[in-house]
């Protein structure tokens, strides 16, 4: 497939295969709105994980790579649903990035294009700045959380609110949080992410899809633990791209916020880590406007960032609207909470691929 830009003949946009790759990731590494998931090795994780269909779509200008769109088609989970084609799956950042507006808007139109042909519900573009491309409808359902981090690791605890700095000295001196660092702790980051997305009545994502980030990514994928007395009480999985750290996943027992302020004490001290390796960014990622998780990171003193995710609706006409603020699926969520465990899990294995 190759859509051309009418005004610059000399470029054009087609699918990007595989053995490309290296050179997409190498644009990605360089381009200064790259982020991990417009890596390749977050489709192949996508891929090995949850079966969704690569889309992605290279934009070149007299064969060099201009602009690159991580796309993937993802099923709906009724049988005879469209689909939709999501930039990118499982990710809170995407969108097309290019070495021009013109470049970005040139993916963005052979995307639609690629989703009409497909017969395709949405098209969907987490973006975190506005691509300025006409026809799309806007979503202000989430805001991200980033800032620069420190020169020195004593500092990251100095510059935090008093009442966020007094928790994690507690966490610290009273419950005897430690942080541990390893792969070993995937099973416990599955198992816990699992557990707390049951209390908010949503499907938690397989062990699997750990397993695959952490073999397509590399040491882009890091994994913490807070630790009391030899129990795991939360895990992580964060990401660093470039010189930002990503707090991306997190899992915890029911009673680690509530008594030991772990979240807290992982947000410091993996701000410290990040300090520690010459990082210079720390990111929060995103949250839904008004949620608890929102107002959490506001209380470490971070300040959000609307995110300018953009949607062409071709067969559907709405947005997307399976989100826990949404009263229609209270039922759903209330029947989660109350599934055994060994239920929950085995069903979230199987309707993860349907949430992306």
């Amino acid at each position: 497939m190759t859509t051309r830009i009418a005004d610059d003949p000399a470029v054009d946009v087609r699918a990007s295969s595989a053995g490309e790759d290296a050179e997409r990731d190498r644009f990605v590494r360089g381009h200064p709105r790259g982020t991990v998931f417009h890596l390749a090795g977050w489709r192949r994780a996508v891929e090995r994980a949850h079966g969704h269909g690569p889309r992605d779509l290279l934009a070149r200008r007299s064969g060099a790579l201009a602009g690159v769109l991580p796309l993937m088609r993802c099923a709906g989970i009724l049988p005879f649903a469209a689909a939709d084609l999501v930039s990118v799956p499982y990710g809170v950042y995407g969108g097309p990035i290019g070495d021009s507006e013109d470049v970005q808007r040139a993916l963005i139109a052979a995307a639609i294009a690629l989703g009409r042909r497909e017969r395709a519900g949405r098209v969907e573009f987490r973006c975190v700045e506005d691509p300025h491309a006409e026809g799309l409808a806007p979503s202000a359902l989430y805001a991200t959380f980033v800032r620069d981090l420190p020169t020195a690791v004593g500092d990251v605890m100095t510059r935090m609110p008093k009442r966020a700095r007094a928790e994690v000295r507690k966490a610290i001196e009273q419950h005897g949080l430690e942080l541990a660092e390893g792969p070993r702790f995937l099973p416990d980051l599955a198992r816990l992410f699992g557990e707390s997305k049951q209390r908010l009545g949503s499907p938690g994502l397989p062990l699997g899809w750990f397993e695959a980030l952490a073999a397509e990514l590399g040491d882009g994928a890091v994994c913490h633990a807070a630790v009391r007395r030899g129990e795991v009480v939360a895990a992580t999985m964060s990401f660093v791209f470039r010189e930002t750290l990503t707090f991306y996943y997190i899992g915890t027992t029911a009673e680690a916020n509530r008594t030991f302020n772990a979240t807290n004490f992982l947000t410091t001290r993996l701000q410290e880590w990040g300090v520690g390796r010459g990082l210079a960014r720390f990111d929060l990622s995103r949250s839904r406007v008004g949620t608890g998780s929102f107002s959490f990171k506001e209380h470490q003193g971070f300040v959000p960032a609307p995110l300018a995710y953009r949607f062409a609706l071709l067969s559907k006409r709405d947005l997307p609207a399976l989100t826990p603020s949404n009263p229609r699926t209270k039922i759903l969520r209330d029947t989660w909470t109350r599934m055994p465990g060994w239920v929950a899990r085995s069903l979230s294995a199987r309707l993860s691929r349907y949430l992306p």
